[in-house]
């Protein structure tokens, strides 16, 4: 579910300090209802997931796939385009604190790099031809021992391009890539956390 952008931004996460030149573009509750300590589990199941697309209707599924056809075309996933090539890795930002504590696992199937790891609290940026963009996510308490994470979409367009990019593809994004994700979302998570971590 969207949520307004205030629920991102009057929390007090460590990700205001290194994204001040960053748009906030959305904000999302995800249906992963979990305990205090589940975050780290949810981490691992999104940064283990070789195909996020695998379990999403056909409409999501067939954007995701033309979405990866374009950038090979047109080379906009290309090397040169990415971190530490066309834009610096927001790890040079991080205070010493977060620089030297974990960063939480390596992707699998996606092309983020994580950037830092805590217990309510994790991030993982990527860059292309495109934008340079963050996905955060924070563990929200609800209320009686459980929690929630709640995804932000943070991100640096790459000129006009960047923004023309951002503009066209926002109403796939709200109307069926992220609908489609937080259905497939709510399916692993029921039973990654009831395999493993029950619900509390």
């Amino acid at each position: 579910m969207r949520i307004p952008k205030s629920e991102h931004t009057a929390r007090p996460w460590r990700i205001h300090e290194i994204t001040p030149d960053f748009t906030l573009e959305d904000v999302w509750r995800l249906p992963t209802p979990g305990g205090p300590d589940d975050l780290r589990l949810f981490v691992a199941d999104v940064t283990g997931t070789n195909d996020p697309s695998a379990n999403w209707a056909w409409p999501a599924r067939a954007l995701w796939t033309i979405r990866w056809k374009l950038g090979e075309l047109f080379g906009w996933d290309d090397p040169e385009h990415g971190l530490t090539t066309r834009v610096p890795s927001l790890r040079d930002r991080l205070p010493d604190d977060l620089r030297d504590g974990p960063s939480g696992p390596e992707f699998t199937g996606l092309s983020f790099s994580p950037l830092y790891q805590l217990q309510d609290e994790w991030a993982a940026e990527m860059a292309n031809r495109t934008m340079h963009g963050v996905m955060h996510i924070g563990w929200v308490p609800d209320g009686d021992g459980r929690y929630h994470a709640q995804m932000a979409v943070l991100v640096r367009p790459n000129g006009f391009f960047g923004r023309l990019y951002m503009s066209a593809i926002a109403p796939f994004r709200y109307w069926i890539v992220y609908p489609a994700l937080m259905r497939a979302m709510e399916r692993e998570w029921g039973s990654v956390a009831g395999a493993v971590s029950p619900v509390r």
